[in-house]
């Protein structure tokens, strides 16, 4: 069995407790043995990354603000860690045990069906539906990526949507799912929950009105997605990702992992650093419009998969994104005599330029998206 360097372990940490170039090497270290099938080796890895990447994306419980007895504590972390790697682990997050089991049965039995009767609910050109792999390609200059999804968006209690925007229209249900519907928007009403909770503490971190950014959220363009990743070959060609390398689009991701693992978090450096599931905690990234919004200040940071476990892996997503002609402008959050690196754009316009990128079935002759 491959050992790890011991003298990269012993070194501790630099000045005021930040990893030092010790820490790094081993991150460095955990990630290059991570392709190995040694069951051992893989408890090793895992309990190593569990301990350092923990120490660089924070764990923060939102109960204290939930309840309101002490928002101003979690904003300040929320704040701080958002101008750091702007990944985090939250924990009290609000979303039922069995919400997450029920969401996670339905995914499985859809990826679990044919090819032929996934493509009942193809991806439709407002984003709603199956998209299979190859469909996506998030890094520009790389490969398309191996997973596949099925998406879907905010619907009222009688199933409605707006048809009034390109990113938002009717869901596709699968009838050869039934349980599906029910299972999805349960999660998605519960995650868009929290995603506005989490939105109430940026606020309040920035010392702005605690509901700034919810003001443009009566219908939400926010999108949710099963995420399938299948075992990554061993054998794959170089840059071959379960999701390569990227940035996420839109102000605000939950992530809810499964005990596989495989996401990775760039640091300032340029190393890639283990992000595994921590038990009881979703995974909550700044996306590209807080970013901006923030004239840079919570960073958008990039990341990536890969499955490399020989097991399947399956995640819950929630894309977070207000009403699509809000306008995204840092003079609104700093003062309008604010001079910022970028100027105002809608959250929709910015959205449809990064998926005109990103999903290349939306450039395909004879595409409505196109």
């Amino acid at each position: 069995m491959n050992r790890f360097d011991e003298t990269a372990i012993a070194a501790g940490a630099t000045d005021n407790g930040k990893p030092g170039i010790s820490r790094i090497l081993l991150l460095t270290q955990l990630i290059a043995y991570s392709a190995t099938t040694d069951p051992l080796e893989k408890n090793v890895m895992r309990a190593q990354a569990n301990a350092i990447s923990e120490e660089l994306i924070p764990v923060i419980d939102l109960s204290p603000l939930r309840s309101g007895e002490h928002p101003r504590s979690v904003a300040a972390a929320l704040h701080a860690a958002s101008q750091s790697l702007g990944f985090i682990y939250v924990e009290g997050h609000g979303i039922r045990p069995e919400t997450i089991a029920a969401a996670r049965a339905a995914a499985c039995r859809f990826f679990e069906s044919s090819d032929e009767e996934k493509a009942e609910v193809l991806v439709s050109p407002q984003h709603r539906g199956w998209l299979g792999p190859g469909a996506a390609r998030m890094q520009d200059d790389g490969p398309v990526d191996l997973k596949e999804s099925f998406i879907w968006g905010y619907q009222d209690a009688a199933g409605h949507t707006d048809c009034d925007h390109p990113l938002r229209g009717p869901n596709q249900w699968p009838a050869f799912v039934p349980e599906l519907q029910a299972a999805a928007m349960a999660y998605y009403t519960q995650a868009h929950a929290l995603a506005k909770l989490l939105m109430q503490g940026f606020a309040l971190g920035l010392d702005l009105p605690y509901d700034f950014f919810l003001r443009s959220c009566e219908r939400p363009i926010s999108r949710a997605s099963f995420v399938y990743y299948p075992p990554q070959a061993q054998t794959a060609p170089p840059g071959q990702f379960g999701v390569g390398a990227h940035t996420d689009f839109g102000v605000l991701t939950v992530l809810c992992q499964d005990d596989v693992g495989g996401l990775q978090v760039r640091d300032v450096t340029g190393n890639w650093l283990i992000a595994p599931p921590v038990e009881g905690t979703l995974v909550v990234n700044v996306g590209d419009l807080l970013s901006r919004w923030t004239d840079g200040a919570y960073k958008s940071t990039p990341h990536r998969v890969i499955n490399s476990s020989g097991r399947r892996r399956l995640s819950l997503v929630l894309a977070f994104d207000p009403d699509p002609q809000t306008p995204v402008d840092a003079r609104d959050v700093y003062g309008a005599a604010y001079q910022p690196r970028e100027e105002a754009i809608s959250c929709g316009d910015y959205l449809l330029q990064r998926f005109a990128r990103a999903f290349p079935y939306r450039d395909a002759p004879g595409s409505p998206a196109a």
